[in-house]
């Protein structure tokens, strides 16, 4: 693959950009601390903004690796505020990249995700040369599974007890798309 790092990827309604440190109270307002957004995640709501920040500070020095792919996903109609977070997990052994995302719940229902997660499709296999992206969530949350049926992704089955999030342990319902058969 040619590794680029988090590059800017614009859509009609976003902008996909870095983190930056100003971004702290807007992903701890927006998204971060809200329980609903992190129920079916592996992080638990922030308490406060002090953990946003600490986060971010670890999040910030890892865009010098150019196999670090994690991006903001703000709106142009909010100028620019940011709603939420998508990112790629890099195995060059196997051309693959396994994407993770939230968005926070005021924006949940309006294809917002399904958005982003095509220009991620899109920029890896064309700009990275991925041969193949996968995601997972858990069966309890459906509509993270309709995003990447959305995407054209396809359903590749579900491993049972094989993760654990904030409801503790869980199924793992995984989707695949293959370079060979995605069409712009």
């Amino acid at each position: 693959m040619k590794h680029c790092g988090t590059k800017i990827l614009e859509t009609e309604r976003l902008i996909l950009r870095r983190f930056t440190e100003e971004d702290a109270q807007a992903m701890f307002e927006n998204w971060a601390s809200d329980p609903e957004v992190s129920k079916y995640l592996t992080w638990p709501a922030h308490r406060n903004v002090d953990v946003t920040k600490y986060v971010l500070s670890t999040w910030l020095p890892q865009y010098e690796n150019e196999t670090y792919y994690h991006w903001v996903i703000t709106m142009k109609e909010l100028d620019n505020m940011p709603i939420g977070t998508i990112h790629g997990l890099v195995n060059d052994n196997a051309e693959m990249i396994t994407v993770g995302y939230c968005l926070g719940r005021k924006w949940w229902h309006q294809g917002i995700m399904t958005e982003s997660l095509k220009a991620l499709i899109e920029f890896f296999f064309n700009e990275v040369g991925a041969n193949r992206i996968q995601s997972y969530h858990d069966p309890h949350n459906p509509h993270s599974g309709m995003v990447m049926t959305k995407c054209g992704m396809k359903f590749e089955g579900t491993l049972r007890s094989s993760d654990r999030n904030n409801t503790g342990i869980c199924d793992a319902s995984w989707y695949g798309l293959l370079r060979s058969e995605w069409k712009q």
